[in-house]
């Protein structure tokens, strides 16, 4: 094989890479949280960012893509979950989750920061690097 031929076999492997690597970030999604998995969820991952919604939540309805950006924006970097609060009375209380949208950044399987309400990214975007420093 040619230096040439070697040459744009690894061009071809190092775009077929790019390729796959992008699908995978195009696909994180935050992960369904409920009263059973929600304290493992909370323990296993170094930082989880968990998004308590409801269907019928207008503002709910807003800060959800805004949530899904973030996951895809800090994939490999921070988990991030929804849970439903009808669904899922029993962490709704524990947490006293009285308004929603809420969103509850763990670290190291503590909150750390809450922020309630349709906030817009860049508010949360900076809430999220503190947690990485």
């Amino acid at each position: 094989m040619t230096d040439i031929e070697e040459k744009n076999i690894e061009a071809i492997r190092q775009n077929l890479l790019k390729d796959i690597m992008s699908q995978k970030v195009k696909n994180v999604k935050p992960i369904e949280l409920s009263d059973e998995n929600f304290m493992k969820s909370v323990a296993s991952e170094k930082i989880l960012v968990v998004d308590f919604w409801a269907a019928w939540c207008g503002p709910c309805r807003y800060l959800s893509p805004v949530i899904e950006e973030l996951a895809k924006d800090y994939s490999g970097k921070v988990t991030f979950g929804k849970l439903n609060v009808d669904e899922n009375p029993n962490v709704s209380a524990e947490f006293n989750i009285r308004s929603i949208p809420t969103v509850l950044m763990f670290k190291d399987g503590k909150m750390v920061d809450m922020s309630i309400g349709a906030v817009p990214k860049p508010m949360l975007d900076a809430r999220i690097k503190k947690l990485l420093n």
